[in-house]
Order: C-alpha cells, then structure tokens, then sequence
C-alpha cells in the first residue's frame, strides 16, 4: 500500500498514536498530505482539519527519521515542501542543520528555515535571485510561491511573474490556487485592469468553492472598487454570475458598501442594484442592506426627501448591529437636513437675540461642524466590517 494509501485512510491509521508512521518514508506522507491540499483546493472544507493533522504526523516522523532515511533525495525534497507548507521551523532547523543541501536546493532550505521563523527579510534576500526551474521538478512550484509572497511589497511585478510560473508549475493545486488568488490583490495595486479581471474571473471559475475564497473576496472587493474608473461593469458582471447567488449577492453588498464609502456613485448604483437582483426571493423587492448603503451615501444630496422616506421603511430587524447604528445615523442626518430652522437644530444654535451677523456667524459654523461630525460617524459606521 506505500506510495497508495489515502489521506483519509492515513489519518484513520494514525488515530492516537504515531506507530504506524514507522512504516511509511517522510516522501510518502508529503505525498498524501499534498493529496489533502489539493482536495482543499477543490473545495473540501472538511479537509482543513485533515492537513492539520497530517502537518503534525509528518513532524513526528521527521523527527524521529535516522540519517540514513535522508540518502534518499525525495526524503530531502519531502523535508522542503513540509517546511514550504507550514512546517514545524524546530524540526526544520534540527534537521536542515544536519543535511547537506548543495546549490540551488541549499539556497531554498535556507529561505525555507527562515520562512518558517517568520523572517520574511532574511528569508526574501535568500530567494530573491533563486530561479525556480534550476530545482527538481517538485520544488519549483513551492519555491515560486514562496518567493513571490515574499516579494509581494517589495516588487509586485515581479510576485506576479513568480505567481504565474508557479501555477503554470503546478495546474490545479493549493499552490495554484494561492498564487492566482494572490495575483487578484496584485494586479489591483498596480492598476492592471485587465490582469485583475482576468485573474478574477479564472479564480472564480476553478477555486471558488475553495475554504480560502473568503480572501479572494476581499482582494476582489476592494480590487472592484479601487479600479471602479477603470473596471468594464459587463466584465464585471460576468464574473461575478459565475457564483452561486448567495456568493454573488454578499460580493455585491460588499461592493455597494465600499462604494458608498468611497463616494463612487456610479459604482454603488450598480452594484446596489445587482445585489437586488441576487437578493433572496423574500427580499428581492427590498433588500435592507442594498437600501441602506446606497441611500446612507445620499443623505446630503437634493434628493434626501426621498432618501429619507426610504430610509424609514427599513426593517432594523433584517440588519446587523453595526448596520442599525448606520441606519439610525443615517435618518438623523437626512432629518436635519429638510427639518425648517424653528425645530431644527439650528434653532437652538443661533442665538435668539443676535441683533448682528458677528453673533450669527459663529452659531452657523457651530451647525456646519456638527453636521459635519455626524456625516463622519456614518462615514466611520460604513468603514465597519461588512457582514454579507
């Protein structure tokens, strides 16, 4: 059964106890625990846990390898990808100090190490020139994706062309799918439009059951809307019809959010509209949230009249807690607005026996101030965590 024993069966045999691991060589396990990872990437949430595990049981039988187990150079790579993986940095550096690692392999052992330390400036100088095809075949795409991250701030474009090597390295893995999702965030930060949708759009169709996707929905989100002048809204649409509904209406809501924040009319109408659309049937005609965020946004502009009406027909009992004190900051403000001077609160600012436009003039930059303090509390609730 070596070389063909399943994750799950592997796991089953290790339940509470390390012995039968004696019998499998390190490769062997790295190989399964790559099996589980790409199960992660096809959207097998209860696998997560399973790489856990399995991370664990590969410490222990690393540890307790003898030298001889490490003659063999798949044993060395296996050492490698667990430590690219989120290996133990301990059980790294007990056993990275004892083997000789030469060239290119020996560069990477090192990164790896100080990877797993969380010295990311040591490990990026190490990496930095290492060209990930003078590795075996089964360490390029691990080193490919280690380096870009590492050079995520540094030199985007070049984590870009780091991303792209390691997915072509390594098609339809958990490295795949980090290095695409990763790409997204990327090509936001450097205005690459059509690299983002494009990266978008190949993320969604292949991870998006993926238990990482939840990042990827941040990094489009915030992608959307820092390249809103730019962003083609049919290209946009297509991607996102690509999701389930649930999914396409939270990245939508999520948009409308960040969009009335941003103040990007154009954008939060759009996108406040398809949240609509992907509503669930029992809010398809009033969605509270899509409501709330497009007219929260509004509540200065010639229309507040309306704003206000719609504003009021809300149901505070279909919002969050964080999205209540933005509806409730929301009617205040727009209520200022139209209220006439003699029940507004103008009327107890300006002194009622200002005979002189010197004793009016500060009561009116003392309501321009505290009007403006209230729209920096809704600007401040919209910036809160959204909850799709």
């Amino acid at each position: 059964m070596k070389g063909r024993l399943t994750a799950a069966a592997l796991l089953a045999a290790f339940s509470g106890t390390h012995a039968p691991a004696e019998g499998l060589e390190p490769y062997e396990m790295v190989r399964s625990l790559q099996r589980v990872q790409d199960r992660i990437a096809d959207g097998d949430h209860a696998a997560l846990p399973m790489q856990a595990k399995l991370l664990g049981i590969i410490d222990g039988r690393l540890r307790e390898a003898t030298s001889e187990a490490f003659e063999d150079p798949r044993n060395r790579e296996a050492v490698l990808i667990y430590g690219a993986s989120g290996g133990n940095p301990e059980t790294l550096d007990m056993i990275v100090s004892r083997l000789n690692f030469e060239g290119a392999e020996e560069t990477f052992a090192r990164g790896v190490v100080r990877y797993a330390h969380g010295d990311a400036a040591s490990a990026r100088e190490l990496l930095r020139e290492t060209e990930p095809l003078d590795l075996d075949g089964v360490l390029a795409a691990p080193l490919a994706l280690m380096a870009g991250s590492l050079l995520t701030q540094e030199d985007p474009a070049a984590a870009l062309d780091l991303f792209d090597r390691a997915r072509l390295l390594s098609p339809g893995t958990l490295i795949e799918e980090a290095a695409l999702r990763r790409s997204v965030a990327i090509s936001a930060s450097l205005k690459a439009t059509e690299r983002f949708l494009r990266a978008a759009e190949q993320y969604v169709r292949r991870f998006v059951r993926s238990p990482y996707a939840s990042r990827f929905a941040e990094d489009f989100v915030s992608g959307v809307v820092a390249l809103h002048a730019e962003i083609d809204l049919n290209a946009l649409e297509a991607i996102v019809a690509e999701m389930d509904r649930e999914k396409a209406h939270a990245i939508y809501l999520r948009i409308a959010r960040q969009s009335a924040i941003d103040s990007h009319r154009d954008l939060l109408a759009f996108a406040a509209g398809k949240a609509r659309d992907y509503a669930p049937a029992e809010e398809a005609e009033d969605d509270p949230r899509a409501l709330l965020y497009a007219n929260a946004a509004r509540v200065a502009s010639p229309e507040v009249d309306d704003v206000l009406a719609v504003l009021r027909r809300i149901d505070e009992s279909r919002l969050s807690s964080g999205d209540r004190r933005l509806l409730k900051a929301a009617r205040e403000i727009a209520a200022d607005v139209i209220a006439p001077p003699a029940t507004a609160e103008w009327a107890e600012t300006v002194p009622a026996a200002a005979e002189d436009e010197t004793d009016a003039a500060p009561a009116t930059a003392e309501y321009v101030a505290a009007t403006r303090d209230k729209l920096r509390a809704i600007d401040a609730l919209l910036g809160e965590e959204a909850r799709p």
